[in-house]
């Protein structure tokens, strides 16, 4: 497969500079799919350290996984903001800048000048987007947060797991979610400021965006007097809809979702047309609440028949249905593969490894898939461009500004 790199002109953010102090997921996250789509990203980085997602782990030919997924397409700066020209020079960053993401520690940016009203104050015409733990002001504006006590402070452990143990959701979805919310606030600001000529700043928690995607538990608790259950595979709320054991001892899960699928069911694959009218099981309702006993039916069936075979017979009457993968299986699953949707991504280092297209596909547009940069890697490129020549350059790090 033979790495791919497509020029940024022509994309739908081409033109669009994005200055980010991002660290970890979230930030990073949003201003990956800016960059996707074109936009100039210019991640600002300590000396010396930098991003601390880059020592997460070493899998990734010596780079961390999480780097690697996060952080294609961008340019690192090195940038000491502690000192006043590692700050003159993020001014000259942001004046030249379409939007600027931070997730600083609570009431860094504030501290720092960064603050929405003091930037729109110096930058009339830039877009700031703050990404937070629990947002900029309130009780907890002071507290920081990581994703899984984001997971816990929205009750999503609690539903995550097995019915004797909570567990926590396997990839960091509380820092995904307000990536993806940071991302679209900000197309959504720059949209406003191209149509109306006004800026808006975009501020986006991460327990804000992980609350809004616990409303449909949120509602069956408030509204039931008791939270879903904690179900392990099976669907807290929705019956048959869980994994069942088949005679060659791999899983399949299967999913029912209305009347007519039910039917199907009992008649076609449990051979039993009479399980239609069973008064246990004739509603969604009354299936979850006799869950145990239509499980023990299911089970008994579909231990019957290797893996493989049940799911042919349920592709065959319209049930839903899929095995339990794990992420070898994932990584080589033919949908990736038949639409094409690996590409090669240079590392630090020169190695290449494969990344996905972004989910979103538009018509007539290609993606950018270009590298992930080393540690400063663009420092003396981009200041050249801010007009400091090699000898300013050469004293800025000798004295530790870069």
């Amino acid at each position: 497969m033979a790495e791919h790199t497509v020029s940024a002109d022509g994309l739908p953010l081409s033109g669009i500079t994005v200055v980010s102090i991002e660290q970890a997921v979230a930030a990073p996250f949003a201003t990956r799919q800016l960059a996707d789509l074109g936009a100039r990203v210019i991640k600002v980085e300590r000396p010396g350290g930098g991003d601390f997602a880059r020592r997460y782990d070493t899998t990734v030919h010596g780079e961390s996984s999480y780097f690697v997924w996060l952080n294609r397409s961008k340019e690192s700066v090195t940038l000491d903001l502690k000192s006043e020209q590692g700050r003159e020079i993020l001014e000259k960053l942001l004046a030249e800048a379409d939007v600027f993401v931070q997730n600083l520690a609570p009431g860094a940016a504030a501290r720092m000048g960064l603050g929405a009203e003091d930037l729109a104050a110096r930058f009339p015409s830039l877009i700031p987007c703050s990404i937070s733990g629990y947002g900029t002001s309130g009780p907890w504006a002071d507290r920081k947060a990581y994703d899984l006590l984001v997971q816990c402070q929205t009750g999503l452990v609690s539903l995550t797991g097995s019915a004797q143990e909570a567990a926590r959701v396997g990839v960091s979805i509380a820092d995904i979610a307000a990536g993806m919310y940071a991302y679209s606030g900000i197309l959504t600001a720059l949209f406003t400021r191209a149509t109306r000529g006004s800026v808006r700043a975009v501020e986006v928690s991460l327990f804000e965006a992980l609350a809004e995607w616990m409303s449909q538990p949120a509602y069956y608790t408030a509204y039931s007097g008791t939270q879903p259950p904690r179900a392990g595979t099976q669907h807290a709320t929705i019956a048959p809809y869980g994994t069942y054991t088949a005679a060659d001892g791999k899983d399949v899960l299967l999913s029912v979702q209305n009347e007519r699928e039910w039917a199907a069911l009992c008649e076609h694959f449990l051979e039993t047309p009479g399980l239609i009218g069973d008064t246990r099981f004739a509603t969604g309702s009354a299936r979850v609440s006799h869950r145990r006993q239509l499980n023990a039916i299911l089970a008994e069936r579909i231990a019957a028949s290797d893996s493989g075979e049940v799911m042919k017979q349920l592709d065959a009457i319209g049930i839903a249905n899929a095995p339990v993968n794990d992420v070898k299986q994932f990584l080589e699953h033919p949908v990736l593969t038949g639409r094409g949707r690996w590409r090669q991504v240079r590392i630090p280092g020169g190695e290449t490894v494969a990344a996905l297209l972004p989910p979103v596909d538009l018509a007539g547009t290609t993606p950018r898939n270009d590298a992930v940069p080393a540690l400063g890697e663009h420092t003396e490129q981009i200041l050249a461009q801010l007009g400091y020549d090699s000898a300013r350059i050469a004293a800025l790090r000798a004295e530790g500004a870069l």
